[in-house]
């Protein structure tokens, strides 16, 4: 029997191969079996790939309103000394003095 792993977003085995990546009919998410390795790895990931350490310097690639505020984080905007979290998507870090956690998908190293 071929080896076609589950689905790393909802579990389903009725995953299948299209060609070039693996696609689940429950869910619709298609993954590479590389995107599920990196998935299972639980390692924080900026948005290019590079991996995040503890008390990394970042850029913010996009301007982002902070919900509750009207604080707006601009565009190259450095942050120093990160922390990470549980969550391999979000980071802990400081600006302008307030306590934010930011998700890793709008930083680059």
């Amino acid at each position: 029997m071929n080896n076609v792993p589950n689905c790393p977003k909802c579990g389903s085995e009725f995953t299948y191969f299209d060609g070039s990546l693996y696609v689940c009919p429950d869910c619709t998410h298609e993954f590479s079996s590389h995107e599920e390795a990196a998935e299972e790895s639980n390692v924080a990931r900026d948005s290019n790939g590079a991996e995040l350490f503890d008390g990394d310097a970042v850029t913010v690639i996009k301007d982002l309103k902070v919900r509750g505020s009207s604080m707006v984080i601009k565009r190259g905007t450095k942050v120093k000394s990160i922390k990470l979290t549980d969550d391999p998507e979000e980071v802990d870090c400081k600006i302008d003095g307030s306590s934010i956690v930011l998700k890793t998908c709008f930083l680059k190293k």
